[in-house]
C-alpha cells in the first residue's frame, strides 16, 4: 500500500490533515524538521512513519518521496510579513526547495501534489472583493512572489512529465492546535491573550477584514481535492465572508462574556484593507462548503485552550 506523505505533518494543519488520513486507514509519512516534537501518541494499528529532516536537502527529500503516492506540500519557510526583510532566503528555502521536491516526485512516480498556497497574499491588493481565482496577481509580498512561482513550476511540471497536482489558495485557517503565541493565526492569538487578559495589539483601526475558514472545513476540502481528476487546478479555500479585526474581539467578547483589551497602534503597509475568497469554484466543481460558522468554531478553539 503506497503512502501519503504530509511534508510539515507536525504543524497545525498537517497534523489535522495526517489524523484525518489516519482515519482513513491511510498509511501516513510526516515529514518535519528535526526537534519538532509529536503532535500526540499514535497507536500501534495506525499506519504512521515520522521522518525528520531538512526540507531543503535533496537527500532528505528524495527519502521522503520514496513509496508514496500523494505529496502534501504544505512547508514554508517564511512569512508575509518578514519575508521582504531577507526575498533571497524566501526564494533559496521555499521555491528551490519545492522544484527539488518536485524532481524528485517525478523520478519516484508520485501520483498527485497538492500543494496549499496562499489565498490571502498572491492577489495582493484587491481590484474586486470577493476575489476570484481570475483575479490578477500582484502580490505585495516576497512571500505571495514565492507561492505564485511554485505554483508556475508545478504546472511546468504537469506540462513536461505528467504529475498531476492541485492548488489551494487557502484564506487563513484556524482551529484546535494553533499555536496561541506564533506570528501568525489572528483567531488563536487574541483568544489566548483574552483568556489570560492581557492587552491585545491590533496594528491600525481594526477594519482590516480577512477570510477566516475552521480547520476541519479545510481538511474536508483538501480530501475532495486529491479525489478530484478534472482540469481546474487552482481553488480559492475560505469561509467566504470577511470578518474585521473588530469583528472578531467582539465575538471573543461574547463567548467570554468579558471585555477584551485593545491597544490600537500605527498601521502597517503590507496590510491590504480587505481580503475575502470568492470560494463558488471549489463549492461547485468539488462539491463542498464551509459547515462550521466562525462564532461555532471559536467555541471548539476556546474550549481546546481551556484544557491546556
Amino acid at each position: 500500500m503506497k503512502k501519503a506523505l504530509v511534508l510539515g505533518g507536525g504543524g497545525f494543519l498537517g497534523s489535522h490533515l495526517a489524523d484525518a488520513l489516519l482515519l482513513e486507514g491511510q498509511s501516513v509519512r510526516i515529514f518535519e524538521r528535526p526537534g519538532i516534537p509529536r503532535y500526540r501518541n499514535f497507536t500501534e494499528s495506525e499506519k504512521i512513519e515520522w521522518q525528520e529532516g531538512d526540507f531543503n536537502s535533496q537527500a532528505d527529500i528524495e527519502a521522503a518521496v520514496q513509496g508514496c503516492s500523494v505529496v502534501y506540500h504544505l512547508i514554508s519557510t517564511t512569512l508575509p510579513k518578514s519575508s521582504n526583510d531577507n526575498p533571497i532566503y524566501d526564494i533559496e528555502s521555499n521555491v528551490i526547495g519545492t522544484v527539488r521536491l518536485l524532481e524528485a516526485a517525478r523520478r519516484a512516480e508520485v501520483k498527485k501534489i497538492v500543494f496549499i498556497s496562499s489565498g490571502g497574499t498572491v492577489y495582493g491588493i484587491p481590484k474586486s472583493v470577493p476575489i476570484t481565482e481570475e483575479h490578477s496577481t500582484d502580490p505585495t509580498s516576497s512571500y505571495g512572489i514565492t507561492k505564485l512561482a511554485i505554483e508556475k513550476y508545478m504546472s511546468l511540471y504537469h506540462e513536461l512529465y505528467g504529475l498531476d497536482y492541485s492548488i489551494i489558495r487557502l484564506a487563513n485557517p484556524y482551529g484546535e492546535r494553533q499555536k496561541s503565541n506564533a506570528a501568525q493565526g489572528v483567531v488563536a492569538i487574541f483568544l489566548h491573550k483574552a483568556m489570560t487578559e492581557q492587552s491585545i495589539d491590533i496594528w491600525g483601526d481594526g477594519s482590516v477584514v480577512r477570510d477566516y475558514i475552521y480547520i476541519s472545513d479545510v481538511i474536508r476540502v483538501i480530501s475532495k481535492v486529491t479525489n478530484y481528476s478534472g482540469d481546474v487546478r487552482i481553488f480559492n479555500v475560505g469561509s467566504g465572508t470577511g470578518r474585521s479585526l473588530n469583528t472578531i474581539l467582539d465575538t471573543i467578547e461574547n463567548i467570554l462574556k468579558k471585555p477584551v483589551k485593545r491597544t490600537y497602534k500605527v498601521g502597517r503597509l503590507f496590510d491590504v484593507p480587505e481580503n475575502v475568497l470568492d470560494i463558488q469554484l471549489a463549492m461547485k466543481v468539488l462539491d463542498w462548503k464551509p459547515e462550521v460558522s466562525f462564532e461555532e468554531g471559536v467555541k471548539k478553539l476556546y474550549g481546546s485552550l481551556q484544557e491546556l
